[in-house]
């Protein structure tokens, strides 16, 4: 096999292609008169993969990004190709800590300030006095692999750190030593230093704005080495200069390169996006990307892959319809159980079962990461980004299936050990997805984008109230759905709606008894 290495990485990285194929460095040659001859290219950032390009290359097995994101790569083209694309994202893990810890020394002893002053000739040991990070508490807003390490070094400092991530378990804060946050609240309030390591998601855009910088205490400080579209800069630029805040290192910014007001502020330490910038780390991307590329043209899992695997066109047919199914389930099963899952269990019931799976258990742990983590989940890397939240992902095949030919069922364990079990099938040919069961009741209803769930004493009157409650508010009701307990007592009402509720409804909902309703949007 041939590949072809367009853009230079670590020189062990290419000598472990050349060991196992026939590597070509060639970073000239107009792509779209070579790409055609190679199974696999190794890219940084500069390439750009269009659609056209990828279709130019007919024997691309492997498209292999020597850095953390894939934007100059057309992931769908390559994936309708049937090309796997990987990247290196841990590639830059130690560097993004020990930089966000680089910024959080200088901004406390106000090092570059003093350095600055002193290489123009001004002596100003009073001006620049700072605080000590011993004894002091870090606030860390997203906890995944960075914000992780980014805790393992504070701790190493003396800090107490507190940290807040929905999605990742009690034990995992546990083993760090770090104290588990219930909300970004309670990581505001508590903070002398607040570092950010959050996904970037219409959730988490501008998460620090005006109403959370006035939850933060006074004289608090901020870092952000992550992403700039995290932080509202016009707040973040009133809060230092009134002395809500006490100072800000940034190494990322809205829009780059940044020539903004906080530059112009003595107590904002600034960096032009340097994270990810030191030699280990280029050439750490170097080497995995090369062992990414080892591995798919090896045909065996492809632990940093982006995209789709690769599914023979026999399973896709038959496990094809299913994969969306799975996915809503994941979202509604994790919604239902209130989110922090320790435990995931993806099963399939009928026929299904003798095909491989895995494809399923990859739409159900996307569908319950959505907008939660900043990657792409896949069958590869599925069980290492739950295995490093703490949570165990196990799958179950069995043939028979009581009520429909086919069905996938999503148990979800919640971190007070309570378990949501949801399931559901496909119907027609276009084809439809239908909810089967969920809290334990048997229900039938069609997934829909907007959706209601709550139990209630089952009593006359109820779906007239809920009717008149949602008619009262605007609010049209496409499709409802009841189940009860044998004995009557107890049901399940499911709701399709037109349109999000409104928060009156909510409101409303809540205040006149049905308090547990779970409004959920499953796009």
């Amino acid at each position: 096999m041939r590949v072809l290495v367009r853009e230079p990485i670590a020189e062990t990285g290419v000598a472990l292609l050349r060991s196992k194929f026939d590597v070509d460095e060639d970073q000239t040659t107009p792509l779209e008169e070579i790409i055609g001859h190679y199974d696999a290219i190794v890219i940084r950032s500069a390439t750009k993969l269009t659609a056209d390009l990828i279709e130019r290359g007919v024997n691309l097995k492997m498209i292999g990004r020597a850095g953390v994101g894939v934007d100059n790569v057309d992931v769908e083209a390559a994936t309708r190709r049937g090309i796997v694309v990987a990247n290196a994202p841990e590639s830059t893990v130690v560097s993004a800590a020990e930089q966000t810890v680089g910024l959080m020394v200088a901004l406390a002893r106000n090092i570059p300030q003093a350095h600055a002053a002193l290489k123009q000739g001004r002596w100003e040991r009073s001006k620049w006095g700072g605080v000590e990070l011993e004894g002091k508490t870090l606030g860390v807003l997203g906890f995944g692999r960075i914000g992780q390490q980014v805790a393992r070094r504070a701790i190493g400092l003396g800090m107490r750190v507190i940290a807040y991530d929905p999605f990742v378990t009690d034990e995992r804060f546990r083993e760090l030593g770090v104290d588990y946050a219930p909300s970004e609240d309670a990581v505001f309030a508590a903070s002398d230093f607040l570092t950010l390591h959050s996904p970037l998601t219409d959730e988490t855009r501008g998460m620090v704005n005006r109403e959370s910088i006035a939850k933060m205490k006074n004289g608090a400080r901020l870092i952000n080495a992550a992403r700039g579209d995290l932080v509202d800069e016009e707040a973040l630029a009133e809060a230092l200069t009134s002395g809500k805040l006490a100072g800000a290192a940034l190494d990322v910014f809205s829009a780059e390169p940044y020539e903004g007001p906080l530059l112009e502020l003595d107590n904002v330490v600034a960096t032009p996006h340097l994270a990810a910038s030191t030699d280990e780390a280029q050439d750490r991307a170097g080497v995995i990307i090369a062992e990414q590329v080892v591995a798919a043209l090896e045909g065996v899992p492809v632990s940093n892959a982006v995209n789709i695997p690769i599914v023979d066109k026999a399973s896709l047919e038959t496990l094809g319809p299913f994969v969306p199914l799975a996915a809503k389930l994941g979202r509604l099963a994790v919604e239902l159980a209130g989110g922090r899952p320790r435990r995931v269990v993806v099963s399939v019931h009928g026929p299904l079962a003798d095909f491989d799976t895995r494809l399923l258990t990859v739409a159900a742990l996307n569908g319950i990461f959505q907008g939660r983590v900043d990657q792409v989940v896949n069958f590869v890397n599925a069980s290492l980004l739950a295995a490093e939240s703490g949570i165990t992902v196990s799958e179950e095949r069995l043939r028979g299936s009581r009520d429909y030919t086919n069905t996938v069922e999503v148990r979800v364990t919640a971190q007070d050990g309570q378990e949501i079990e949801v399931s559901g099938t496909t119907i027609g040919p276009e084809p439809r997805l239908f909810l089967a069961s969920a809290y334990g009741f048997g229900i039938d209803i069609e997934l829909a984008p907007d959706m209601v769930f709550f139990q209630y004493d089952d009593v006359p009157g109820v779906i007239g109230k809920v009717g008149t409650l949602f008619g009262a508010n605007g609010a049209n009701i496409a499709n409802m759905a009841v189940s009860r307990t044998r004995d009557g007592q107890r049901a399940l009402m499911a709701l399709s709606v037109d349109a999000p509720p409104s928060e009156a409804l909510i409101d409303e909902m809540h205040a006149v008894g049905f308090g547990d309703a779970i409004f959920i949007d499953l796009e």
